[in-house]
């Protein structure tokens, strides 16, 4: 019998691997799970409806550009990307935006699945109508100065009276620290849902069992409700507020930050508040030590003009209207390929950002 013999350099190597702990090696074994955050309102929740999205797959003038997510004439349902939205949980595929439709996180998911080998699990933290001026004030940014506080305080008991005087009631009047509560809660409210879906990542997702998890980004889509009441002057302030307290409170001080820039506006120039909430938006480009760390980009040039043609007559255009659109124009329209588009544009920047990391 003719015997086989190791070079020594070989044997020793083998003989040192034999000898590292049994547990090391298991560690080393263990696989990462790229964790990406979306928090936002309304638009990160998502408004293009799955039946848009299933007509548009299958329309002869768009489904070139939705094929990506198809397999076999249905939308695929992905094995290595997941995400948890509130109550739901489970495989990337339509229907993870609002009930029964679909948002950027379709596409952003599809390219963060096709670009890493690891893992990815989204999850996302929104909340229609919640602003960064109130819902989702972050720690650093403070509360509002005491002069405003009491003018919100005087509001809300002028409201509680007169509703008393006419439905004949006796509500108690609310008190300052009534008014102090909402501050921050959605900010909170977040860090909850991304801590908690984290640490039980393994019972939440039994597919990724034994799997590590990785905060690798966040990504920012709002803005609307932080039009009104002067909110847009401050807006700046809170946004960097609330990227250095994310960062903190999450552990992970170069977190890659994109910014969904607010562009309703489309294709006529922004005006106003939303100019003003879009522009510090982008300011957070420019921010020293956000260099390389943070990206933000306007969603209003990736505008579906298509939709954007029909939507001034949407309600005298019904059968036009349900092969382009399906909500109003602060929802991007409820369209698909604008939804897709923004989501496309955020993968990049994310991709962007790790890369430089």
């Amino acid at each position: 019998m003719k015997k086989h013999f190791l070079p020594l350099a070989l044997a020793a190597i083998v003989s040192a691997s034999l000898a590292v702990p049994l547990a090391v090696r298991a560690a080393d074994a263990v696989k990462t799970v790229k964790v990406f955050v979306l928090a936002g309102q309304s638009n990160m929740e998502g408004k293009a409806p799955n039946t848009l999205l299933d007509y548009q797959a299958e329309a002869p003038e768009t489904k070139d550009f939705f094929k990506h997510l198809r397999k076999d004439g249905k939308w695929i349902v992905r094995d290595d990307v997941f995400i948890k939205f509130l109550d739901r949980k489970g495989p990337l595929t339509i229907g993870y935006g609002s009930p029964n439709r679909t948002g950027a996180e379709l596409e952003f998911g599809q390219m963060m699945g096709e670009h890493f080998q690891e893992p990815v699990l989204l999850i996302k933290a929104a909340w229609g109508g919640h602003s960064l001026v109130k819902l989702f004030r972050s720690p650093s940014a403070g509360l509002p100065s005491e002069e405003k506080l009491k003018e919100e305080l005087a509001q809300a008991q002028d409201r509680v009276k007169k509703n008393n005087e006419k439905n004949k009631k006796n509500e108690p009047l609310p008190t300052l620290d009534d008014i102090k509560k909402p501050y921050g809660s959605s900010y909170r409210n977040m860090l909850a849902e991304v801590k908690d879906t984290m640490a039980n990542c393994d019972t939440l997702f039994p597919e990724l069992k034994g799997c590590k998890p990785e905060l690798a980004g966040f990504v920012w889509f709002q803005g609307w409700n932080d039009l009104f009441g002067g909110a847009d002057k401050e807006y700046a302030s809170n946004m960097k507020h609330f990227i250095n307290d994310v960062r903190k409170d999450l552990g992970v001080p170069k977190l890659p930050f994109v910014i969904a820039a607010m562009g309703q506006n489309g294709s006529e120039p922004a005006k106003g508040a939303m100019l003003v909430i879009r522009e510090a938006q982008l300011s957070m480009n420019d921010v020293p030590e956000f260099k390389g760390n943070v990206k933000a980009f306007r969603t209003d040039v990736l505008v579906d003009k298509a939709a954007e043609a029909v939507y001034p007559n949407w309600r005298k255009e019904m059968d036009k209207w349900k092969k382009v659109g399906g909500d109003f124009g602060f929802h991007y329209m409820g369209s698909a390929i604008w939804f897709t588009r923004i989501g496309h544009a955020m993968g990049e920047a994310m991709l962007e950002l790790m890369d430089k990391k």
